[in-house]
C-alpha cells in the first residue's frame, strides 16, 4: 500500500487560512475605522448645526432685549406724557376755580376788613389781613364759611399791632378750598346711579 504525506498540504491548508484570517481582520479594521469616522464626522456635523442654531438664538435673544429696552423707554415717555397731562388737566380744571376763589375773596370781604396776603397749598388757603376789630374777624369768618367755595376757616392768630390806625389788629387764618360745582356733580350722579338702580 502507497504511503501518501499529508504535512505539506496541511501547512499549505494552514497558511492560506491564516492569510485570510489576516486579510478579513484588517477589513473589520478598515470597517470599523470607517464606521467610527462615519460616527465622528455625523456627531461634528450635529454639533455644528446645534452651534449656529445657539449662534441664531443669542443673536435673536440680543434683539429681544433691545426691542425690550426699547419697550421700557417708550413706557417712561408714556408715562411722563400722562403726568403732563394730568398736570394740565388739573391746571384746566383749577383756571375756573381760581376766578371763582379771587371772586369769592372779594365777596366775603367786610367793611373794616383788609386782606394784605394770599397763599394757596394745595386746597388749603392761607390768608392774612388786618381788620378794624375782633367783631369784624368774626364776620369775616362766618362770611367765609358761608361761601360755596371755602369752607373751615381757621384763626391762628390775631394781634393788635397798630401798624394802621384805621385797621389795628392783623390775624391769619386758614380755610379749606373746595369746589361746590363738584360736589353738585357727585350729587348728580349719585342721584342718577341711585335711580338706574331701581326697575
Amino acid at each position: 500500500m502507497a504511503r501518501i504525506n499529508l504535512l505539506p498540504w496541511r501547512a499549505e491548508r494552514r497558511k492560506q487560512r491564516l492569510q485570510e484570517f489576516y486579510s478579513m481582520l484588517g477589513l473589520a479594521a478598515i470597517a470599523a475605522a470607517l464606521i467610527s469616522l462615519a460616527i465622528v464626522l455625523y456627531y461634528n456635523a450635529m454639533i455644528d448645526t446645534q452651534n449656529e442654531r445657539n449662534t441664531y438664538l443669542q443673536t435673536e435673544i440680543t434683539k429681544l432685549d433691545e426691542q425690550i429696552k426699547e419697550i421700557a423707554e417708550l413706557d417712561k415717555k408714556k408715562e411722563r406724557l400722562l403726568r403732563r397731562k394730568q398736570v394740565i388737566e388739573e391746571l384746566q380744571a383749577s383756571r375756573s376755580q381760581m376766578v371763582h376763589l379771587f371772586d369769592e375773596l372779594a365777596r366775603t370781604i367786610t367793611d373794616g376788613t383788609q386782606i394784605t396776603s394770599v397763599q394757596q397749598n394745595g386746597s388749603e388757603l392761607n390768608i392774612q389781613a388786618r381788620a378794624q376789630s375782633n367783631a369784624r374777624v368774626s364776620t369775616y369768618m362766618r362770611n367765609l364759611e358761608a361761601s360755596g367755595w371755602m369752607t373751615n376757616p381757621d384763626l391762628s392768630i390775631i394781634e393788635a399791632r397798630g401798624g394802621e390806625k384805621g385797621l389795628p389788629y392783623e390775624f391769619n387764618l386758614k380755610v379749606t378750598l373746595k369746589n361746590p360745582d363738584a360736589d353738585k356733580d357727585a350729587a348728580d350722579a349719585a342721584a342718577a346711579a341711585g335711580q338706574g338702580g331701581k326697575p
